[in-house]
């Protein structure tokens, strides 16, 4: 049905399509539910201690009935990488997604201990860099997409063929996508996969918290904004906390007093937690279009019935 293999070949999957690994919000439940349709499932690290990570895994790969299709997201900006890299080794974890880094400082490790390694790039020069780096794919996410971003402001719609044009590995496209239209659109543009991160939140089996999953259900279109670019860049939901984050960027405040201010525990107090007003509730510019909160396999089949219908609809013109 799809138009590439590359990924699923890659990858020993049955679907070009990726669940995010996403802080608070992708455990195992989630994981092994995305593993369980077909699609590579992936444990967030991004919040974890080696301890809970640990945790996580083994749960992923006891509800899941293809363990194989069941991989790590480890951004590279946080202290215990190194320790969340051998956890997941132990557990038997051979995908790796590495993010918010440079790809060269892990990837020779891991190819050496017989992992697939794909890094979350922003930009056609990082692109080039994480092949030069020796990975496997690359996840070209553009800046629709939620949580952590690059500050380039580059759209998916630009960014998927230009990278293209400038590496020759695999291309995961994401940001943006988490319909059937999207999902084409992403082919249409080159890319061998699609990851999908909102979508896949606002499922059943995510994490997020009830009351969160909730308010996403009338997000409009103008409801995010690409905030703390001097601190960390991110998409935000704008609530009260989300407020008070413009209002000391509008007064100039230090990135120390931002970061003060950001604090810790603010994602875990919104998105696993549920305050929708002192949290920090990530989220990507495709939620307007979500209104639903499905198990994963009814999102999927939903999916692919409409990208059936579209590439149907192409067909008879």
């Amino acid at each position: 049905m799809y138009p590439s293999n590359k990924i699923t070949n890659l990858l020993n999957i049955e679907k070009p399509i990726i669940q995010a690994g996403m802080v608070w919000v992708s455990g195992g439940k989630l994981a092994a539910a995305a593993s369980n349709c077909g699609c590579l499932g992936i444990v967030g690290a991004g919040s974890m201690k080696p301890e809970l990570l640990d945790q996580h895994l083994k749960k992923a790969k006891q509800l899941s009935k293809k363990p194989n299709a069941i991989g790590v997201n480890i951004p590279l900006l946080y202290k215990h990488v190194e320790e969340q890299i051998e956890v997941s080794l132990r557990n038997g974890i051979r995908t790796f997604f590495t993010s918010a880094g440079s790809a060269k400082k892990y990837t020779p490790y891991l190819k050496e201990k017989g992992a697939t390694v794909i890094h979350v790039c922003s930009s056609p020069l990082l692109a080039k860099k994480c092949e030069d780096a020796g990975v496997d794919a690359i996840v070209a996410e553009g800046f629709e997409a939620g949580g952590h971003n690059g500050r380039d402001e580059i759209t998916t719609m630009c960014l998927i063929p230009e990278v293209i044009d400038t590496v020759r590995i695999p291309v995961i496209a994401a940001g943006g996508i988490g319909d059937a239209r999207t999902m084409m659109a992403a082919f249409s543009l080159g890319a061998d996969a699609v990851q999908m991160g909102t979508r896949f939140l606002m499922t059943k089996e995510s994490s997020a918290h009830q009351k969160y999953k909730d308010l996403l259900i009338n997000v409009q279109a103008t409801d995010t904004l690409l905030t703390m670019k001097d601190v960390v860049a991110v998409r935000l939901y704008k609530n009260k906390f989300f407020q008070e984050i413009v209002e000391l960027e509008k007064s100039c405040a230090t990135k120390e007093k931002i970061a003060a201010h950001l604090g810790r525990g603010r994602a875990k107090a919104g998105m696993l937690d549920g305050d929708l007003e002192n949290g920090e509730l990530e989220l990507g510019q495709i939620a307007s279009l979500l209104k639903d909160i499905p198990t994963c396999q009814d999102m999927i089949n939903q999916l692919e019935k409409d990208f059936k219908g579209i590439r149907l609809l192409f067909a008879t013109k």
